[in-house]
């Protein structure tokens, strides 16, 4: 049952993010982290396969643009929102947070979500072979079909390596002030509730891989005009940000809807697991990659090769539309048979 699988694991993230809060030491907040990052992964994981269960294919789009909403407000709200409280109350009370509406969702959970076992009587496991979780893990892996679907994932994962930049290049090279920046993000963020739903509902009613080319060609536009943008009045940062990370996100609820269409039940939450360890290192690989483009010679200094980095994540864009559009073909393909 995968809300047990849910519950177990958001249980001890809940655990760990109240122990980085009582944590006294830069070790032992890091062994916190990873405890955290541990169970936290697999909750992330588990509500993509639960998500991929409870909605069908033509209803898809919706369900996970509107998943990838939350992701994007969290990861473009969440980082100011949680400066502004470690610098007014303290470090502690951005856990502190987290705990108290955890309790909260995990409360929702308990209460209000059915069992999720349906692909259990759906496809039965066979065999004692079949219950090794190293056997299953490997049947998953070696898929052909499994592989370009984890490659895509990869590329997309990498492509996110703008992000941690941005702030830094904002306040360098636009000179927007630091009390602007907390402002420009959370008008950013909340662009994300009217956008992604938008992008989920088209990709529901036309091709889904028409709707993340799309956005793609937007993302390849948009990337060098804020890479190479001049310092200019707050409005047009703005206009130009809501656009950028608008377009870079709207790619991810249609690739998710047709990345969740590649495995068969029965290897769906195993297939989801791995496919969302493969963004997150992706994601960390991507940020180191990034780290050896751009740097500041001092604090103070203005962002170099800023420009660099987007013609990278240019490059990553074209790659993951050639990834996706066999993705695409593969899940038309399978449909039909």
């Amino acid at each position: 049952d995968r809300k047990q699988v849910l519950l177990f694991f958001f249980f001890f993230f809940i655990i760990g993010t109240l122990l980085c809060a009582v944590s006294t030491s830069f070790h032992t907040l890091l062994a916190a982290r990873i405890f955290t990052g541990v169970f936290g992964g697999v909750v992330v994981s588990t509500t993509m396969t639960i998500v991929s269960d409870l909605f069908t294919p033509n209803q898809r789009g919706r369900a996970m643009s509107t998943v990838q909403m939350a992701f994007a407000a969290s990861q473009i709200v969440g980082i100011p929102l949680g400066l502004f409280i470690a610098s007014h109350f303290g470090w502690q009370y951005t856990f502190f947070l987290i705990v108290m509406l955890s309790i909260l969702i995990l409360l929702v959970i308990v209460l209000k979500l059915k069992p999720v076992n349906e692909h259990l009587t759906l496809h039965p496991v066979a065999t004692d072979s079949d219950r090794n979780p190293f056997l299953h893990f490997w049947r998953t892996v070696k898929s052909k079909q499994h592989q370009i679907g984890f490659s895509a994932t990869i590329i997309l994962g990498m492509s996110m390596m703008l992000q941690p930049f941005v702030s830094i290049f904002l306040v360098n090279n636009i000179h927007i002030t630091t009390d602007d920046v907390p402002v420009l993000f959370m008008v950013t963020g909340a662009s994300a509730f009217f956008v992604m739903p938008l992008v989920g509902k088209l990709a529901d009613k036309f091709d889904k891989f028409k709707i993340f080319f799309i956005g793609s060609f937007a993302t390849i536009v948009i990337v060098p005009v804020y890479t190479h943008l001049l310092v200019v009045p707050l409005w047009i940062v703005l206009l130009i940000n809501v656009t950028m990370f608008a377009v870079i996100m709207s790619r991810m609820g249609p690739f998710q809807a047709l990345n969740s269409m590649i495995p068969q039940p029965a290897f769906r939450g195993a297939y989801m697991s791995i496919s969302s360890s493969l963004q997150q290192m992706a994601g960390g690989l991507g940020i180191v990659i990034a780290s050896s483009i751009a740097y500041q010679p001092t604090p103070t200094s203005p962002l170099q090769n800023f420009d660099v980095l987007g013609y990278v994540v240019i490059g990553l864009s074209v790659f993951a539309v050639l990834l996706v559009y066999r993705v695409s073909k593969m899940v038309k393909n399978n449909s039909q048979q």
